[in-house]
């Protein structure tokens, strides 16, 4: 059967136009950021011949768990700007192999380019959102330029950090309930990195690097998008609320607690006052 022209994929043209847009927002300057999206095979084979390998990519970290599994990835070195012009050049498709640490190539990374070298660190993330989320299928890593900032002058305390951002959008709990994560500063592309952030994202679906940028996890590209652009909203809200002289008034806890009662959430335990 003819196999429908790769391009015309709606995961391709996801990856294509959410680039291109965190480009455009400045979030991915350079070769900065990059983005995993596992796939089911009965979405990649109307595209691809599944049984033809392109070439072997070997692993440093063995991900027997996601064995058998495809994935669309950004890749190393690759600049988000230039993904809509080339595809084949910037993005790749991959299989997990049975031992863990090798990926079939099926389409993509052209001229011997490699996935991203956070891919440990995603496929980490991948395991632990699926261990608590089966639909998980996102992870965006990207330097959002407010929440970069405010790893710089805010206290770096999950609590504190998640309540500023609650306070200064009222969708903030409802978007992100479960509040935000924070690593230590780690050397970015080792396992070390990886394991971390991983740690985290059992409990939530944002972690916040330090000096470098934030990690988020998704169902879709909508939802992760979306996450990230919330958080870094209430940060730039916060930068412009700093500028002007600080906080005079503020959503409170019994305002939030209505909020998570009108929206049907549960916010993070030991993260609000209790209820008057």
């Amino acid at each position: 059967m003819k196999k429908v022209n790769i391009l015309a994929a709606p995961f391709v043209q996801e990856m294509m136009k959410t680039t291109a847009n965190l480009y455009r927002l400045g979030w991915d300057e350079r070769n900065g950021g990059n983005i995993s999206y596992r796939l089911d095979e009965k979405w990649v084979q109307p595209f691809l011949d599944t049984t033809n390998v392109i070439r072997e990519i070997p692993m440093i970290f063995d991900a027997s768990i996601l064995a058998g599994k495809y994935f669309i990835v950004t890749g190393s070195g690759k600049y988000f700007k230039n993904v809509k012009d080339d595809p084949e050049a910037n993005l790749g498709i991959v299989r997990v192999q049975e031992n863990g640490k090798t990926l079939d190539l099926l389409w993509g990374l052209s001229d011997n380019a490699v996935p991203t070298s956070e891919l440990p660190a995603h496929f980490m993330s991948h395991i632990a959102r699926l261990s608590v989320d089966p639909d998980n299928r996102i992870i965006m890593h990207n330097h959002a330029t407010h929440l970069l900032a405010m790893s710089f002058t805010h206290d770096l305390s999950e609590k504190a950090l998640t309540r500023t951002l609650w306070q200064m959008c009222t969708e903030c709990l409802v978007v992100f309930p479960e509040g935000v994560s924070i690593i230590p500063w780690l050397v970015p592309g080792t396992n070390e990195i990886g394991e971390a952030t991983a740690a985290k994202m059992l409990e939530t679906r944002l972690v916040l690097w330090p000096q470098h940028g934030i990690y988020g996890a998704g169902r879709d590209m909508d939802e992760v998008f979306g996450l990230i652009e919330t958080a870094e909203k209430a940060a730039q809200v916060y930068t412009y609320v700093c500028a002007q002289g600080g906080v005079k008034q503020t959503i409170t806890d019994d305002n939030l607690w209505l909020l998570a009662d009108a929206f049907g959430v549960t916010p993070h335990a030991d993260y609000l006052d209790e209820r008057v």
